[in-house]
Parts: structure tokens; C-alpha cells; sequence
């Protein structure tokens, strides 16, 4: 494959680019809360836990056996870990809207109380935001040797196998709900990326708490779990990341500049799974290589709709008239839009934050493609580029395309030699692959046709009342879509939007 140019460049698309020992991508809850449960209990010094939500009544396993001798509920198992090790400090920051719309769907009172009155387990929450903004990073740090960071928060709703089963009883939750198919991603790394991220996440703290956190002392390696099975070694790891402006921080758009480059630097193929898409800017690099004749294929995986009614009106209804733009330039009929679906047809919720570039980009992280993410929101994204290696590296170049085939292969609910063989049928084509296994009955990947949207959806949706794009456009495009809502004219949408909600 030719040669793709070099996308990351500190203080541009990347803050850092740091050595990772060891790199696994790791998809789906299920795999994830074990991994991070084994990681935390090799901790001797500190865990630092970053995140939109946490919930202390989840269950780190579901299976029937667990580990031994250390509570499963997560609250109790940190409460325990500070205890059996005297040595160790445990730091949780969480957006402290998610808290205060929900102040105990996260922390049972007895737990908080405990974690509020703890000397060595310190929970805060981060305010430190423009209004309307929120913290979206999902980070965990032990020992400053091991990481995780991706889209996968400590909260309900967020485990799930990657067989996505319908009506699974492990998918039962403390809040008394069942949540339905959830695909998600994230990642862990190993050595000196573990340790920026450490800097990073002692950044949002000290910007959130006004107090600094000290390094953990440096020691040996602890073990990576035993769960995991490494992806990659010895690999250059970029760092990347939104920060709205504060009066600590400058305002910092490297992922945005990071999307634009890597799209731009597709020679064969760009594979996109993300929450929303909903980014003109985004929409527009694609919409660039979709114009140029022999250009890249394009598959973009999304949930069938937005979680939740109104973020459904403003970005879905912005989806759709990108999706609709895109189409009208896709001449050589180069894009292929899909949301996955479970064996008997349900809706998988795709929540996972995921860009492939060829055999030469893996990017997994917090950010969407929306708006916000660009630019509003706390953000931060992994990047491993095999350009960024001073020699030719086939190993990782073959362990970027692994990763792509798994998730696509998850998703399709095949198995990946099986995909991969397809692929090869197909003379290397991706989208040729994926219309093989979609035009058959029963497939787990389901084309999207964008719905119809009304003047008044289309006004919600660029007013950008939920979306966007610069703090300074906030306040503005709030007001502008509340007066769209509040109006006595679209007042038969309104009604509309009820019944939707209801039946969502």
C-alpha cells in the first residue's frame, strides 16, 4: 500500500507522542470493566479516574466465577483496595452536571459518604467549563505505568460482549434497568503514554480542584492484565485533544486538525464508527475525498438514532442532511452509511468513538463527530500512525487492519477470517465486502436511509441549539433553539416529538 503522509505533529494535530510498550484495543464493556478490575488491583500507588459519569454500584464482572477475596460492585472494590494497600491514593473527577442531574445514579449515599470522609480515596467534580459544555474524557491511570482512555465510561448501561445478544440478563443494572446492545471502545497502553496521560489527567484535576496532584513515585512495570492480549509493542502513541477555553487553559481543537489531516491522508479506505455525525467540517473533508475521482471508500458506522429525543431532533436531523449532501457528491458511489442491529433485529446502540485510515492511522478516543467534540467539550483521543516510526513497521501496519477487521467483523456478527476472506474475494474492497454480507436476509449491519426532516427539524439542527461549534456560538444558538421550541408556530413538531419520545 502506498505510503501515507505523516499526520501527527505536536501542537498541532497531537499534544504528545509518547512510547507505549504495549497497546490493545480493547471493544465492548465486557472485556474492559475485567481488564480495568485486574489493572487496579496490581496499583501500589495511585489511580486517577477521569470520566463523564461513574456509577459505584456497577458489577466489574458478570460471569459466574469472579476474581477471589475482592468485592465485584466497583464503589466497595476501590473502598477495598484502599484498605488492603496503605500506600495507595485513588482520584475520582467526574462532570459535575452528569452529578447534579443525577446526584446518586452514580454514588449510593453511603459510598460517596464514605469516599467524601476517605483520606486516601478523593472524589471531586469538574465545573470548570464554559456554560454548556461538558467533560467527556474517559481515563484511567495506575501508577502512571498503565492506562486506559477511549469511549467506555464506569457506568450503567456500558457493559455488554461483543456478541451483543438480545434480552441479555448480564445487561441488568443496580438502577433496576435492563439496558439494551451497547458496542463501545477504548484502549490501554503501557509505559511512557501511560504516564502523559497521567500529566493529562493531573492537568484536569488541578484545573478542576485548584490542587496539584504529585506523580506517583517511579517503580517497576506492574503486570498487564492478564485478560488482554496485546495488539501492539513497542509503538509511538499520539495524544490528542479538545479543551475549551478557561482561565487555566487556552482553547485546544487538535482533534478537529487530527480528523481533517487523516481524512485527508486516505488513500484506499476511511472507516468511522462514532455516536453522532453531525460536523459540517468532518462531513466536508469527506465530502472532498468522495468528489475525487478513484478516492477513498468510505463506511461510516452510527447508532440508528441519537440517546435521547432532543439530541435525536438537533443531530439526527443534522445527520441526515449531511448524509444527504455526501450522497449527492458520491458519484462513484464510494460511501457506505450502516448501523448494526442483533440477531433477531434489535437496535445495537453504538457508542464507540473509532477512525481507521488505511493500514496506517487507528485512532480510538472520547470524541464524536459532532460539533461539540470539536471544540466545546473536554476531549481526548489515541492515535497510533505507523508513519510516525522512523522505519517501515509491516508488523503494525498489519495490527492497524487487524483492529479494523475485528470491529467490523464484530459487527457484522461474523468471523473475521471469515470477513477477511470476503475482503480478498473482493479484491481488497471494503464497501464491495460489506455489500456482500448486507444484501443477505438477517444481516447484523443494516444500510441507513436518513428520515425525512420538516423546515422547523432543519432549523433546530443549524441553529446548532444542542451542537455548537464554538463556546462563543452557545449562548446564541441555545437561545435561538429554545425560542424554535418555545414558539407557539412549531407547536404541532412539539407534539410530535412527545409521540416520538414516547415510542423511542
Amino acid at each position: 500500500m502506498t505510503a501515507s503522509p505523516k499526520i501527527l505533529v505536536p501542537g498541532d494535530t497531537c499534544w504528545d507522542i509518547a512510547h507505549a510498550n504495549q497497546v490493545a484495543v480493547i471493544s465492548n464493556g465486557a472485556p474492559y470493566f475485567l481488564a480495568l478490575k485486574q489493572a487496579i488491583l496490581s496499583a501500589r500507588h495511585s489511580v486517577l479516574m477521569i470520566g463523564w459519569d461513574f456509577h459505584t454500584g456497577i458489577k466489574l464482572e458478570r460471569a459466574d466465577i469472579t476474581i477471589d477475596d475482592v468485592p465485584n460492585q466497583l464503589g466497595a472494590f476501590l473502598t477495598a483496595m484502599v484498605r488492603r494497600n496503605k500506600n495507595l491514593q485513588i482520584n475520582v473527577l467526574r462532570w459535575d452536571l452528569a452529578f447534579m442531574k443525577m446526584p446518586l445514579r452514580g454514588t449510593t449515599p453511603l459510598v460517596l459518604l464514605n469516599w467524601l470522609t476517605s483520606r486516601r480515596i478523593h472524589f471531586r467534580l469538574d465545573g470548570n467549563h464554559p456554560p454548556g459544555a461538558c467533560h467527556h474524557q474517559k481515563i484511567v491511570v495506575i501508577d502512571d505505568q498503565l492506562a486506559f482512555c477511549g469511549g467506555i465510561d464506569t457506568t450503567v448501561g456500558r457493559w455488554d460482549s461483543k456478541h451483543h445478544r438480545d434480552d441479555d440478563p448480564r445487561r441488568d443494572e443496580p438502577d433496576g434497568k435492563r439496558y439494551g446492545p451497547w458496542h463501545d471502545v477504548t484502549t490501554a497502553v503501557s509505559g511512557d503514554a501511560a504516564r502523559a496521560l497521567g500529566d493529562l489527567a493531573r492537568m484536569r484535576w488541578h484545573a478542576a480542584t485548584g490542587h496539584a496532584l504529585t506523580p506517583p513515585p517511579a517503580s517497576a512495570a506492574i503486570a498487564w492484565p492478564s485478560s488482554l492480549e496485546p495488539h501492539m509493542h513497542d509503538v509511538m502513541v499520539g495524544i490528542a485533544r479538545t479543551w475549551p477555553k478557561t482561565a487555566q487553559m487556552p482553547e485546544t481543537r487538535e482533534i478537529e486538525a487530527l480528523y481533517i489531516a487523516a481524512i485527508g491522508s486516505a488513500r484506499q479506505s476511511i472507516y468511522l464508527e462514532s455516536q453522532y455525525f453531525s460536523s459540517p467540517k468532518i462531513a466536508s473533508a469527506i465530502g472532498a475525498r468522495l468528489a475525487q475521482t478513484n478516492g477513498p471508500e468510505v463506511i461510516i458506522i452510527n447508532p440508528i438514532r441519537a440517546d435521547g429525543w432532543l439530541e435525536e431532533e438537533a443531530m439526527g436531523s443534522a445527520r441526515a442532511m449531511l448524509l444527504n449532501d455526501l450522497r449527492r457528491i458520491d458519484h462513484q458511489q464510494r460511501l457506505r452509511f450502516a448501523t448494526p442491529v442483533t440477531a433477531q433485529g434489535a437496535d445495537i446502540y453504538v457508542h464507540a468513538k473509532v477512525l481507521v485510515i488505511d493500514d496506517c492511522v487507528l485512532r480510538v478516543g472520547s470524541s464524536n463527530i459532532n460539533n461539540r467534540s470539536m471544540g466545546v467539550d473536554t476531549e481526548c483521543d489515541l492515535i497510533i500512525e505507523a508513519a510516525s516510526h522512523d522505519t517501515d513497521r509491516p508488523d503494525l501496519r498489519a495490527a492497524i487492519t487487524h483492529v479494523r477487521d475485528m470491529l467490523i467483523a464484530e459487527l457484522l456478527g461474523v468471523e473475521q477470517i471469515i470477513w477477511r476472506d470476503t475482503v480478498g474475494a473482493c479484491g481488497g474492497s471494503l464497501i464491495r465486502a460489506l455489500d456482500h454480507f448486507t444484501a443477505q436476509k438477517g444481516s447484523r449491519l443494516v444500510p441507513f436511509e436518513p428520515p425525512q426532516i420538516n423546515d422547523l427539524e432543519a432549523d433546530l439542527a443549524v441553529s446548532g441549539a444542542l451542537d455548537p461549534a464554538t463556546v462563543e456560538a452557545m449562548a446564541p444558538n441555545f437561545i435561538r433553539g429554545l425560542r424554535l421550541i418555545g414558539s407557539p408556530r412549531p407547536r404541532r413538531w412539539i407534539n410530535r416529538l412527545t409521540r416520538r419520545r414516547k415510542t423511542a
